[in-house]
């Protein structure tokens, strides 16, 4: 079992930064895959990226070369840093966390909320 609670999230002008935090408990953090997902009002819920549990990342396109996925897995903590940030970015952001060998998130944050105003 996992729990995560997201962090850092507010009210951003466009072309600023944030950076969300991820604390996760569980002494098997290290193991998981990690995912930043965002929905926006009206919009389906997308993978923003994810990072494997060897620290490999993947963006979807609209983010590539703005946000960035990290892990530190002596804190439980993944980490969102977001730059360059445009109105298109606002949306609840969530963590979540799979195994290795699952392609199902099986656990979720309660989301932290991201205003980019233009």
């Amino acid at each position: 079992q996992v729990q995560l609670v997201e962090s850092g999230g507010g009210l951003v002008q466009a072309g600023g930064s944030l950076r969300l935090s991820c604390a996760a408990s569980g002494r098997t953090f290290s193991t998981y895959v990690l995912g930043w997902f965002r929905q926006a009002p009206g919009k389906e819920r997308e993978l923003v990226g994810s990072i494997s549990n060897r620290g490999n990342t993947n963006y979807t396109d609209s983010v590539k070369g703005r946000f960035t996925i990290s892990r530190d897995n002596a804190r439980n903590t993944v980490y969102l840093e977001m730059a360059n940030l445009k109105p298109e970015d606002t949306a609840v952001y969530y963590c979540a966390a799979r195994i290795v060998v699952s392609i199902a998130y099986a656990y979720w944050g309660q989301g932290t909320q991201v205003i980019v105003s233009s």
